[in-house]
């Protein structure tokens, strides 16, 4: 074996650079649009131009007889046949105890349309060209309604319904806690800070956008799905669902995926009518979605609303947290959009802290935008920003040093495991000394320095903190593999968890190769496929901590049943043999029998398990982020002059993969701090920000110094064999606020504490200079 194939060079904690960089470097990727299939035809959506309107017809006569049309569809054809709306948020209640209030979202819109780019109706005909021009012949007759898009004037009393059974246009809420304990503790507090917080609203944002190949196999009539998502066998099951075929009828295979960040979780309407497209006219259909229908269709995310006020005694102990929000959840609740908000962020609100009195209260608001979902951090950013915004402004007002604050009120590790109020269990922790090693990588100390010298140059710098924690898994704790050991020296692996970018192939392929002691070269990993075996799919940050504990598991029971083989062949117990890289062995003599070998004397030629094993509970990876930033008086332009991190994400398998996951979050996180924001038009509720002309995303620049990012693994996660920690969100969660407070710290220092208070994301230039400006 040479030193290139040495197994433990590629195993655990090794920087291997990504197995699946090769093809997709040399431009031989398999995307779903790479993918052309013999009679291909192509969809194209009709969309609403209209905010809210009711649909008086839709004359589909003109575009079905252009050249090219194989047929239109339309929502009342869909609705004929059968097929059913998405499903809402169920599982969510109003105060009254009415199920969450909602309109039906059918996938081709019947009656009314609810927001700008809500699809109407769709063209099928041989070419993309047939398809738009036949698109744009489609006479819909709208009646306008009236609409809302705003949040507050949305909640506000008199304003335009969504759906009637939604009164005031609350979908659903959800209070946790106690409004008389949080009440008594801010009566007796010595004090209490009070923000008014907005997170707004972004757009995901992916290189490559949705797309969709369905094709029917004639001979059995199967459904074959080609698509970019993070969760195949969740897609299958609601276009099962939606359309009204069994499960075994449909299949759904995922190739290269150009980005996810939540937004790629679960089915949209735009799956299922291509979908039943491809079922109905029996020849492979194709939509992929062009950049301005992902600005308008596909789910934005954050997008809330609340009013924070910390209650703290004379020593600055937390006495209580009491929030009261509005989660603008578009016009249709999404089960995602709602849990996000209403309950998956309120788990991780009270962080890192140890704070047991809290009084919350989150509503989910209808109005007339695209509905929100699943985007990178999904409820924890939103949550910490909250808390980290009020624990610095609590250190300013009571005269506290910042750090000093977050030391008096940290979990300590000896109080792990740790349950919060929201009876979340913590593991593990060492918050405390994951700050202190981020103080020293910042150069905290030596600040006053650097912020003279920028003093020098006319610029203001600041100093902004997050000391933070989030919980990942998406609460499905098992997950599936299927093990191969082939005679023919490979080793194939197979995981419902789906890759979009991140490396995933590559850190399992480790995996196996801790477990078997075969080269990197011997392990072929296939994700992405329906057909050959079901999971939760990728999201919450799960794949490692429980995909990868799958592959270990699995693993483990593939060498144990090859162990009983290599024992028959070599008539020995099974105790005696000892395993090593790729040999079974008898100590001490000169019986073994290669791995690979013995599954070539296997009738089938290969050593199979199907493996399902679950991991004990969630993982609550943490961090501290510290940010500096110089502000230019004169234009309001902020930099980002250094960053700097500490990730307790357990047990990293992979450096180089970590460290690209959290500092490509954090730049994700530094772009909505500083340049993003979705924005409507409040008189029209036309989207401004269509297209790339509009919507500012962050480029390799708003850095403008490296990152330091380091990985504390001394605190092992508890609940997986692996004591790896979900790092895939948590570079975005820290990002946010420690830009934010870094802003509020620069202009407090020079005067303008008044400032701080009021800042609002995204801190454009004009927003930040305007902020600056003398009042009356």
């Amino acid at each position: 074996m040479t030193a290139q194939t040495t197994p433990t060079r590629f195993g655990s904690g090794q920087a291997v650079r990504r197995v699946e960089d090769e093809s997709l470097l040399a431009g031989a990727g398999r995307y779903t649009d790479d993918v052309t299939l013999p009679g291909q035809t192509h969809l194209v959506f009709v969309r609403s131009p209209y905010p809210h309107a009711k649909v008086a017809s839709v004359d589909t006569a003109a575009a079905s007889a252009m050249p090219g049309v194989l047929r239109v569809l339309t929502g009342a054809e869909l609705r004929q046949a059968n097929v059913r709306p998405m499903p809402g948020a169920v599982a969510f209640k109003r105060s009254d105890g009415a199920d969450c209030a909602t309109p039906p979202r059918h996938v081709l819109a019947v009656d009314t349309v609810r927001f700008v780019g809500e699809p109407v109706a769709a063209v099928i005909a041989e070419s993309v060209r047939e398809a738009r021009d036949a698109a744009e012949a489609v006479l819909v007759d709208y009646e306008e309604l009236p609409m809302v898009v705003e949040t507050q004037a949305a909640a506000a009393e008199g304003a335009p319904l969504i759906w009637p059974a939604a009164t005031g246009n609350i979908a659903a809420e959800m209070r946790h806690g106690s409004v008389e304990a949080a009440s008594e503790a801010f009566s007796r507090a010595e004090h209490v800070v009070a923000l008014d917080i907005v997170n707004q609203r972004v757009v995901a944002l992916t290189i490559e956008p949705r797309s969709v190949l369905a094709d029917v196999d004639a001979p059995s009539g199967r459904l074959t799905i080609r698509m970019s998502t993070q969760m195949p066998s969740g897609v299958r099951n609601s276009v099962c669902d939606a359309i009204g075929l069994p499960r075994e009828q449909v299949r759904v295979v995922v190739g290269d995926v150009g980005g996810g960040f939540g937004m790629k979780t679960g089915a949209y309407p735009e799956d299922i009518v291509v979908a039943y497209a491809a079922h109905v006219l029996r020849r492979p259909v194709k939509w992929v979605a062009d950049r301005s229908e992902e600005f308008l269709a596909t789910s934005h995310g954050r997008d809330i609303e609340a009013r924070a006020e910390l209650a703290l005694d004379g020593q600055g102990k937390i006495l209580a947290l009491r929030i009261r929000t509005l989660a603008n959840v578009g016009a249709y609740a999404t089960g995602t959009g709602v849990a996000i908000q209403l309950l998956i962020g309120p788990w991780v609100q009270t962080s890192v802290y140890d704070i047991r009195t809290i009084d919350f209260h989150f509503l989910a608001v209808l109005t007339n935008t695209a509905p929100t979902g699943a985007y990178r951090g999904a409820g924890r950013p939103e949550a910490i920003y909250t808390i980290e915004r009020l624990m610095d402004e609590a250190a300013r007002q009571i005269g506290i040093d910042r750090i000093e604050l977050r030391r008096r009120n940290f979990i300590q590790p000896d109080q792990m495991p740790y349950t919060n109020p929201m009876q979340q269990t913590y593991d593990t922790g060492r918050f405390e000394s994951v700050m202190d090693q981020a103080l020293a990588l910042a150069d905290w100390q030596g600040f006053d320095a650097r912020a003279e010298e920028s003093r020098q140059r006319g610029c203001l710098r600041g100093l902004g903190i997050a000391t933070f924690l989030e919980w990942t898994g998406g609460n499905v704790f098992e997950e599936r593999v299927t093990v191969s050991v082939q005679a023919d020296g490979v080793i194939e692996v197979f995981s419902a968890v789906n890759a979009m970018g991140q490396g995933i192939g590559t850190t399992l392929a480790q995996l196996v190769v801790d477990a078997f002691g075969v080269p990197l070269d011997r392990v072929r990993i296939v994700l992405g496929d329906t057909d050959r075996g079901d999971g939760f799919g990728s999201a919450g940050s799960r794949s490692i901590f429980t995909g990868g504990s799958a592959v270990r598991v699995g693993a483990e029971r593939t060498i144990d049943k090859a162990r009983g083989l290599a024992a028959q062949e070599l008539e020995v117990a099974p105790e005696d043999l000892q395993y090593s890289g790729g040999i079974f062995q008898v100590p001490g003599t000169d019986l073994q029998l290669d791995l690979f070998a013995l599954a070539g004397r296997q009738p089938e030629r290969e050593i199979f398990v199907d493996s399902t094993s679950a991991v004990a509970g969630p993982t609550w990876p943490n961090g501290c982020h510290i940010c500096e930033v110089e502000i230019d008086p004169p234009t309001g332009e902020i930099g980002v002059v250094a960053y700097a991190s500490v990730n307790d994400v357990g047990r990293v398998i992979n450096p180089l993969i970590v460290r690209g996951q959290l500092e490509g979050g954090a730049v994700q996180g530094i772009g909505q701090a500083l340049v993003e924001r979705v924005v409507y038009d409040p008189e029209t509720g036309q989207p401004v920000t269509g297209s790339l002309m509009d919507y500012a995303a962050p480029r390799a620049e708003i850095v403008s110094a490296m990152m330091k990012t380091e990985m504390d693994e001394s605190t092992p996660c508890l609940n997986n064999p692996l004591g790896v920690k979900g790092v895939g969100e948590l570079g975005t969660i820290g990002a946010t606020p420690a830009v934010v407070n870094a802003v509020a710290d620069a202009l407090a220092r020079n005067g303008m504490e008044t400032l701080a208070e009021r800042l609002d994301m995204p801190l454009t230039p004009a927003r930040v200079w305007q902020l600056m400006q003398p009042g009356p």
